[in-house]
């Protein structure tokens, strides 16, 4: 008879300090991949050149970091059931943790220091084209 080891089953139970279950958080984060797969590939048609995704400093994140012309924009994207939902997700607390991660990035590409800086959001709605807010950080 095989025994099964005590902690075989440890990555589907309930993890109390991060808030849920490991299968929960990698099904969120799969759908957030998604949604900034989308988010990326709209700005793409609509002429951005992707320069960075997913930069995470110790400060904050930024989720898309594009340019188009003369001017980098740093995109949240929210994915949620609704509009409402995802304009309730974009915080203060966002902001400026889109913004210190930001700053960090800048830091580190210097030859973007002279172009025009701007603070966008994407919503990702299901079955609806991706909503760009231009300046809405």
């Amino acid at each position: 008879m095989t025994r099964t080891p005590a902690n075989a089953h440890a990555k589907v139970q309930t993890d109390k300090s991060r808030g849920g279950s490991r299968v929960a958080r990698l099904k969120a984060l799969a759908r957030g991949e998604a949604a900034e797969a989308v988010a990326a590939l709209s700005l793409r048609l609509k002429g951005y050149r992707i320069l960075d995704r997913r930069f995470k400093t110790k400060v904050g994140e930024v989720d898309i970091i594009a340019r188009r012309g003369g001017c980098v924009a740093f995109v949240e994207v929210k994915q949620r059931a609704t509009r409402a939902l995802c304009e309730a997700a974009v915080t203060d607390e966002t902001r400026m943790r889109v913004r210190r991660a930001a700053e960090v990035w800048l830091a580190r590409h210097h030859r973007f220091n002279d172009d025009e800086l701007r603070f966008d959001v994407i919503f990702v709605i299901p079955r609806r084209w991706p909503e760009h807010l231009i300046g809405a950080l």
